[in-house]
């Protein structure tokens, strides 16, 4: 089960729902972007439809808008790094800090990741250690597998 969570200026969140993390999200949100939230299922019908399309096979990358204010600058850099990894490929953590302009910052670009408040859309799951691991992941690592495989073509196709 998933939370996702639009602005006006576009999707700012996407959650893995497990267990009460649901009330520890809609704090985050209402603490750093407005504590006036609704619940207006029709402004999620694009965001939703794109990440279907996604779990399908049919989308390899999201158009929806995004707004990025719960992120730092830093995080911001890490994850365009990683929104520029192909659907299927994968990259390293020293890569990504590299192309963030942090070479030397691969622990940093790992904590950036796990911040992702944007997971799928923002692919994090595509990052792997340099010697070939699997890293973490925000959603659980069999998470990250369902992912890296949906996208390798490696296992059948969610819907």
């Amino acid at each position: 089960m998933s939370l996702v969570a639009r602005t006006p200026v576009g999707l700012a969140r996407v959650a893995y729902i497990d267990g009460d993390i649901e009330d520890e999200v809609l704090s985050e949100l209402a603490a750093r972007i407005s504590p006036r939230m609704l619940v207006a299922p029709r402004q999620l019908d694009e965001p939703r439809r794109e990440l279907d399309q996604y779990f399908r096979g049919r989308r390899r990358s999201f158009d929806v808008a995004l707004d990025l204010r719960l992120m730092t600058d830093f995080t911001r850099r890490v994850l365009t790094a990683t929104a520029a990894i192909p659907y299927g490929a994968v990259s390293t953590y020293r890569d990504v800090a590299t192309q963030a302009g942090s070479p030397r910052g691969s622990r940093a670009a790992g904590n950036a990741l796990g911040s992702n408040p944007l997971p799928i859309v923002l692919p994090c799951h595509r990052v792997l250690h340099s010697g070939g691991g699997l890293g973490g992941y925000t959603g659980g690592l069999e998470r990250k597998r369902l992912l890296l495989g949906i996208e390798q073509g490696q296992l059948p196709l969610v819907g």
